[in-house]
């Protein structure tokens, strides 16, 4: 694996991953589409293709999913996860946190490994049996074990769980798996001081990249900044960073903004199951408020489908968008599909909401390249807003 940053603007920074398994660079910040046991939720393999390339060829998995399925020993024995999926053209991250959940499955660790929610109920993972999945499934990165704790833990909860992490970071770098590249996993709640410890610590280590864990749990979007800003201080600018938890626009240009270059994609799962479609504008200059008559009492962002409002409209999802859904398909009949509970509902919406957030990441990165991603992310959330107060946007 080779990272390269290319371009800066403020903090946020534009960087080409090379990686094994991808035949064109993938520049960053960017998705890493969220999976189940390989896959996305919704999307199947020819429907995959149709997404924008190179910027669908990240995948997060995690090992725990597999545990109900094949043995690892049998995946390796395939050729691993890249065989057996057929996916050989694809990166595919190996985190351990079901990035679905809303608390962090490590509640309850001890000394010995985490206690993790598994498809075969609550499981102890030891460094050494996670470590031997990771062998098995062959990823391309992967991320050491990690103790993530809610924003609301004690001082010594937060230290506990960046000596764990730490501690187990060096059991599973220690065991020296065939292949991938390692991610030190950066904990520490929300204390400044235990995220700071825990980043020099991990800075110390061998690894490849970083993963930075306990965002999304419990803390407000106002206390991310000083908490993302210490970490970034401290870690070198020639690696990788990665962040599952922020997910809304709002906060992936919050991250951007403080140099993170990896993103997970639960935010487009929760809005596939709700019936939610992206619509908000891929504007260069940030403008949110430049709506269709159809879409007014949306939060500008997105509209919901099973709304009786589109059970007669014959348009697309949206008008521009080059994605397989708006192509071929109707708001009419989405509707109809998600109120008579149709599967291929969530098939059409996940493509649609996959394809413009992926958009979304591109827009994100040729502001950097211009070097005008502070003016994008401020007028993006002010003119939102606005929207949302009702207040009278510029003409």
């Amino acid at each position: 694996m080779k990272f390269n940053v290319k371009a800066w603007s403020g903090g946020a920074r534009v960087g080409a991953l090379e990686i094994g398994s991808c035949p064109n660079p993938i520049e960053t910040p960017a998705l890493l589409l969220s999976t189940r046991k390989g896959l996305p939720h919704f999307i199947s393999p020819d429907h995959l293709s149709s997404l924008p390339s190179p910027d669908c060829r990240l995948l997060q998995v995690s090992p725990l999913h597999f545990l109900e399925g094949l043995p690892t020993k049998t995946i390796s024995k395939i050729g691993g996860l890249h065989r057996m999926l057929s996916l050989h053209e694809y990166a595919i991250a190996a985190v351990v946190r079901d990035s679905i959940t809303s608390l962090p499955e490590a509640i309850g660790s001890t000394k010995l490994g985490a206690s993790f929610e598994t498809p075969c109920g609550r499981l102890l993972i030891k460094p050494k049996d996670y470590m031997e999945m990771i062998s098995h499934m062959r990823p391309n990165m992967w991320v050491a074990l990690a103790d993530e704790v809610p924003a609301w833990v004690s001082d010594k909860r937060n230290k506990t769980s960046v000596d764990r992490t730490v501690r187990w970071l060096d059991d599973c770098l220690a065991l020296n798996p065939a292949g991938g590249c390692a991610f030190g996993a950066i904990v520490g709640g929300s204390c400044l001081e235990e995220r700071k410890r825990c980043a020099e610590e991990v800075a110390r280590r061998n690894v490849s990249g970083y993963w930075i864990g306990g965002f999304g749990l419990g803390e407000g979007i106002d206390e991310r900044p000083p908490l993302l800003t210490t970490i970034m201080d401290i870690l070198p600018d020639n690696k990788p960073r990665m962040v599952c938890g922020l997910g809304f626009p709002e906060e992936v240009l919050q991250g951007v903004a403080a140099g993170i270059d990896f993103f997970d994609s639960t935010y487009i799962y929760t809005l596939t199951l709700g019936g939610f479609a992206l619509t908000f504008p891929l504007d260069k200059n940030g403008i949110q408020y430049n709506l269709q008559r159809s879409q007014i009492g949306s939060d500008s962002t997105k509209i919901n489908l099973r709304a009786t409002v589109y059970r007669k409209d014959l348009s697309p999802i949206l008008g521009n968008c080059s994605c397989y859904t708006c192509q071929n398909h109707t708001k009419a009949y989405v509707n109809h599909l998600l109120n008579v509970h149709e599967m291929l509902a969530q098939i059409l919406l996940e493509i649609h909401n996959t394809h413009h957030y992926l958009m979304f990441f591109r827009l994100i990165r040729e502001t950097i390249k211009e070097g005008s991603f502070e003016q994008f992310r401020q007028t993006f959330i002010e003119s939102r807003r606005s929207h949302l107060k009702g207040e009278a946007v510029p003409a």
